[in-house]
């Protein structure tokens, strides 16, 4: 356990400030493409095709602001992204003032990533953030949080809406701890899977349903429910059946 960091809401309010600046500042260069499209079609186009290559250059600038926010802010994230394994420390704490830094990132990310999952694009960008993502992994959600804590085995599914979490705020503070998901896997939309949960191979996490963080879930399995439990074993057989 951390201890707790003196004046650290003259540091939070501090780095609050230059963050705001800096985060607008970010989305606005992503914007120069399109803002250079539109600009060049007023200058070379009239009459109706005008209009049309107005249309075109706002769609173009918008997959292009897509594009260029995620990969800047993937690549802030590469850069700054702490190397945590299990740790616990004050909420007012240097881990957490590292923990909202990323997170502020995520969020710059935000209106971009539920338009591009599942794709190479949003792959591209968990990986940046610290994500191990295997071979045929489908991504098809913008809450993978905390990407550095999250490893994903080959052609494991993320359900759409699906949270995965590596951080817990908690009474005593923050906790952080990796979560691991085994290969084939297939997380339900809207689950949320906690920190320091480990998910065997081929099991099934059902939607909506919530695991408890430092959960085990055996290989083979699916677990559904809130708090998630094991409603169905690897061999097909039922635990109430017992």
């Amino acid at each position: 356990m951390g201890k707790s960091l003196k004046h650290f809401g003259v540091i939070q309010a501090v780095l609050s400030i230059l963050a705001m600046p800096f985060g607008f500042l970010l989305w606005g260069l992503a914007a120069v493409p399109g803002v250079w499209a539109f600009r060049w079609v007023d200058g070379n186009w009239t009459g109706m095709l005008e209009w049309v290559g107005f249309g075109a250059a706002i769609g173009f600038g918008v997959l292009a602001w897509f594009l260029i926010d995620l990969f800047v802010t993937g690549l802030f994230g590469m850069m700054m992204r702490p190397r945590t394994g299990p740790v616990k420390a004050p909420t007012r704490s240097w881990l957490t003032i590292r923990w909202a830094f990323m997170s502020f990132l995520h969020r710059l990310a935000l209106p971009c990533l539920p338009w591009m999952v599942p794709s190479i694009f949003a792959d591209t960008y968990y990986r940046m953030m610290g994500a191990k993502i295997g071979r045929g992994v489908q991504i098809n959600s913008h809450a993978v949080n905390d990407a550095y804590m999250v490893e994903i085995g080959a052609r494991s599914v993320i359900g759409g809406d699906a949270v995965i979490n590596g951080h817990l705020f908690e009474k005593d503070g923050i906790h952080m701890a990796r979560v691991v998901i085994g290969t084939d896997c297939v997380i339900g939309t809207r689950s949320q899977i906690n920190p320091g949960c480990v998910i065997g191979d081929g099991a099934v996490i059902a939607s909506k349903a919530v695991l408890a963080k430092h959960t085990h879930v055996p290989a083979g399995e699916v677990w559904g429910g809130i708090p998630a439990r094991c409603i169905r074993r690897a061999d097909g057989s039922r635990p109430d059946s017992d």
